[in-house]
């Protein structure tokens, strides 16, 4: 039994509810009487319901995402029907902003929004003490420094099998408007040697795989070198850290560092989303564009960091054509990986205001992604997807090193466009293609369309064939052993008839 239990339904069972660990860190004399239980969307909101049911709580609290919303809300109104007194208390973006227009708050007792560890300790202390809450606990922020660190809330379990998040800082400085962070007056910093303690306790409990947060890690070299000196002092084979970055701000100071890390230990994410300055104005994204074309040169090329890149389809006044010019100029610099996401409509970000003057449709369901602006129209929009989609497959899985340059050439987005509607009219999926399957698609298509010599584009095939752990040729690469077999048999049997004929001379 537990008075109160914290809940979320997880995008994939590998990753880990970093703010219901903060608010049951936060909980004071409470924290003993709460219980986690993590879900993933795949599950059915009736056994979700009778899991939370089975432990008795007085309280109920769920983390509701832009990705679990929909599912949240089925489990929410299941718990309010078998159980009418319970307390059922929402936090998180998805219900923090807009709240009028979302059923699931007929379901709900309270809605906290923001940053939720002061107003959630409140609630649960007037409910428990049997008191009746206040009708609103909107966000207090508290202060860092007084805030308990929810690290020793991961579990054994959680450090063998789940990422880790971990945040060195909050909030973000910047006002780019598509992103909730816009609403962050500025980035504040945990103290550093107190953070670095509880890293250390990770650690030393066998945690290898650090997720950051921060919004803006390499802000202030103040926090970013003392947490690269941290994980390069206690480097092993299987460590892993992640951090998000600014692109234009990569000083010498933090270059001296990274290039000491071994290859695969760290993955930086730089955030591009658009290399067009009067997008960049619109959405109020400051982004010195020569700085980060030359930091991103360096952290491709020259650091042995793994480099994950983002662009944004969709933004207000983007063009095919200014979409088009940002994925080539990323290729050009070679990242590991270029995400290409969809503009979605996040619930309170700044850039409703454009939606009439761009014309800007999103769609009504979860998770809102843009349907067509003033330049770009759907049937565009829908190519877009489809590119971002097969890119995802082909581009950011790492299976086709060989393969890729031959399909993007010199011009990659129009001719990546080019096989993604060849693939499109060829199998009418984006979804549930067989990586054998895909194998003999893009061998049809560099040969029938992109006129690439059979033998060339088997070679390049064979040899991304070669490198992965795939089971079965796929066929295209059947016909070439069959062939190399028949050249080998008709070559036994020259040989055979010429050692036959020699010997009937002899006789």
């Amino acid at each position: 039994m537990a008075d109160i239990v914290l809940s979320t339904l997880n995008a994939r069972y590998i990753h880990s509810a970093f703010g219901l660990r903060y608010l049951k860190a936060n909980l004071q004399e409470f924290e003993p009487h709460c219980e986690l239980l993590e879900f993933t969307i795949d599950q059915r909101p009736l056994d979700i319901a009778e899991q939370v049911l089975s432990h008795s709580p007085r309280i109920v609290g769920f983390g509701v995402y832009i990705w679990n919303t929909l599912q949240t809300e089925a489990t929410v109104k299941l718990l309010r029907t078998l159980m009418p007194d319970l307390i059922i208390v929402l936090g998180g973006p998805e219900v923090s902003y807009e709240l009028e227009q979302q059923s699931i708050r007929h379901s709900a007792s309270y809605v906290i929004n923001g940053a939720g560890e002061a107003a959630f300790y409140a609630l649960c202390k007037a409910a428990l003490s049997g008191q009746t809450p206040a009708p609103s606990y909107m966000q207090t922020p508290t202060p860092l420094r007084e805030l308990t660190l929810p690290y020793h809330l991961y579990s054994d379990d959680d450090i063998e099998n789940r990422i880790l998040y971990v945040e060195a800082s909050r909030g973000c400085p910047f006002k780019c408007e598509f992103c909730l962070s816009a609403l962050d007056k500025t980035a504040k910093a945990f103290d550093v040697e107190h953070f670095l303690s509880h890293m250390d306790t990770l650690f030393k409990r066998g945690a290898r795989n650090f997720k950051f947060v921060d919004r803006t890690f390499n802000l202030s070299t103040k926090v970013s070198l003392p947490i690269l000196q941290f994980f390069l002092d206690r480097m092993t084979d299987d460590l892993f850290v992640h951090f998000e970055v600014i692109p234009d701000r990569l000083p010498e100071s933090l270059k001296k560092l990274i290039i000491q890390f071994p290859a695969g230990s760290l993955q930086f994410e730089v955030g591009i989303q658009t290399f067009n300055p009067t997008v960049q104005s619109l959405i109020s994204r400051k982004q010195d564009n020569d700085k980060t074309r030359a930091n991103l040169t360096w952290l491709c090329q020259d650091s042995p960091a793994y480099i994950h890149t983002d662009l944004i389809f969709g933004l207000p006044s983007e063009t095919l054509q200014s979409c088009a010019a940002n994925f080539d100029e990323l290729v050009t610099v070679r990242p590991d990986e270029i995400q290409l996401g969809i503009l979605k409509r996040l619930r309170g970000m700044p850039m409703v205001r454009l939606e009439n003057s761009h014309e800007l449709v999103f769609s009504p369901n979860p998770p809102y992604e843009i349907l067509s602006t003033a330049a770009i129209n759907f049937e565009q929009m829908q190519q877009l997807r489809r590119f971002a989609r097969y890119w995802d497959l082909i581009g950011n899985a790492g299976r086709f090193k060989q393969t890729l340059p031959l399909v993007l050439s010199a011009t990659p987005f129009e001719r990546f466009m080019q096989l993604s509607e060849w693939l499109y009219r060829t199998t009418g999926q984006t979804h549930k293609i067989g990586l054998k399957r895909l194998f003999d698609l893009l061998f049809t298509a560099l040969t029938e369309h992109f006129a690439c010599p059979p033998e060339a584009a088997r070679a390049a095939l064979a040899e991304d064939y070669a490198h992965s752990d795939m089971k079965g040729l796929p066929q295209c690469l059947l016909q070439q052993t069959s062939q190399h077999s028949d050249k080998k048999k008709r070559a036994q049997n020259k040989r055979q008839r010429t050692h036959l004929r020699g010997a009937a001379s002899t006789v």
